[in-house]
């Protein structure tokens, strides 16, 4: 493997473990420094350091893709025409919902209830301090495209057919969202994203899909949540959620 993919792996793990010590030392600033109860800080310091892990972690790896020379099969074929790689982010937004409502078909018929317990506290936590929704409709897609699409599917691609790199990267793909009830869904889109990478030859078409994707279902579970629960429960149970 490129040593500067390997950096990006890492890059990408050390964003979400930051987690483990960033919270708490923010708590703790919060709590001591400026008197913020401990339940407000809680949320604060939460938000806060989801956004800011994601804006480093998302810096650094742009900063090592900038001078990473060109690893994959995927990559060293011209890409698509930027013409076509627009119709194809933009189908691919259709393309996504489809394959999680076929998802959650199957997961029903096998008595999986719609729904995801890492949407839903992202949505919660997106509540109560708004700027999360950048890492979670913006960031993240980026991210995870980079590390799930270009680089691990990107390298399983070179050795294996391709339902074989899209098959084992999005189950990884899946496994890093830690809702294993929901392997199915996080494997369709997972699926979808690498069919889009592969047909345009340019990341920024799954990126774009997948962020679109994303605050589209934001803006619809805020809108409806409260309003129309039948509908909420329905689109609730098509998305695969944001970041792991």
């Amino acid at each position: 493997m490129e040593k500067k993919y390997l950096y990006i792996l890492i890059t990408y793990i050390a964003m979400q473990l930051s987690t483990f010590i960033g919270v708490p030392l923010l708590m703790f600033a919060g709590v001591l420094l400026f008197h913020v109860d401990t339940a407000t800080m809680k949320v604060l310091a939460t938000g806060m350091w989801v956004v800011f892990s994601f804006v480093v972690g998302l810096i650094i790896v742009l900063l090592i893709l900038k001078k990473a020379e060109p690893q994959t099969r995927v990559e060293k074929v011209d890409p698509m025409s930027v013409k076509g790689s627009i119709l194809w982010a933009i189908g691919g937004i259709f393309l996504a919902f489809v394959a999680q409502m076929i998802a959650v078909l199957i997961e029903t018929a096998i008595g999986i209830k719609p729904g995801s317990e890492n949407t839903e506290n992202i949505m919660n936590l997106i509540k109560l301090f708004p700027l999360v929704v950048l890492a979670s409709s913006i960031i993240g897609p980026i991210l995870e495209e980079i590390v799930f699409r270009k680089v691990i599917f990107g390298l399983l691609y070179n050795r294996f057919p391709f339902w074989v790199a899209a098959l084992l990267s999005s189950l990884i793909f899946s496994l890093a969202h830690f809702d294993p009830m929901h392997i199915i869904l996080y494997t369709a889109m997972g699926f979808t994203f690498a069919f889009l990478y592969v047909r345009t030859k340019r990341i920024i078409v799954p990126i774009i899909s997948h962020m679109m994707m994303n605050t589209i279902v934001t803006l619809v579970q805020f809108n409806y949540m409260n309003k129309q629960a039948g509908l909420f429960e329905m689109v609730y149970g098509w998305i695969g959620g944001f970041f792991g």
